[in-house]
């Protein structure tokens, strides 16, 4: 197990979208409306969600060095969008895909990706593996 594995800082559900509801009759969408904000209350009371938040549908992606690309997103080449987030306060992967799996979008085709916090950088988990196989190198 590396370092990154072996730290665990909770669970991240993003939810993504492709936009279905827009095809929703009003009395479709409130019933959704309604269930979602139920799920969201109880997963809420029982202390699982730290925190979360609808994310707006524009914004930029910024790239290349020292930043210089900046173009429209968030979703240039997609039109499925991270439409939001939840952040879980639970201990096991099994408890966050339990969760996601009684998201209400999932009746409309939404996906939740489910994936652990960390505190630590990919990068930074790299380095000090590098580190290591020099050091068991020279040994």
């Amino acid at each position: 197990m590396n370092a990154i594995e072996m730290s665990n800082d909770g669970y991240l559900l993003l939810l993504h979208s492709n936009e279905w509801w827009k095809d929703l009759e009003r009395q479709e969408l409130e019933k959704y409306v309604a269930q979602s904000s139920a799920w969201l209350e109880q997963l809420m009371a029982s202390g699982k969600v730290k925190g979360g938040q609808a994310l707006a549908r524009s914004g930029v992606i910024v790239s290349g060095k020292s930043g210089r690309n900046v173009t429209d997103g968030p979703f240039a080449e997609s039109k499925e969008v991270v439409g939001g987030y939840l952040l879980l306060n639970v201990e096991t992967l099994d408890e966050a895909i339990a969760i996601a799996k009684t998201t209400p979008g999932l009746e409309h085709g939404r996906s939740i990706e489910v994936r652990p916090l960390t505190n630590v950088c990919p990068s930074e988990a790299r380095l000090e593996e590098l580190k290591r196989e020099e050091q068991l190198a020279t040994a």
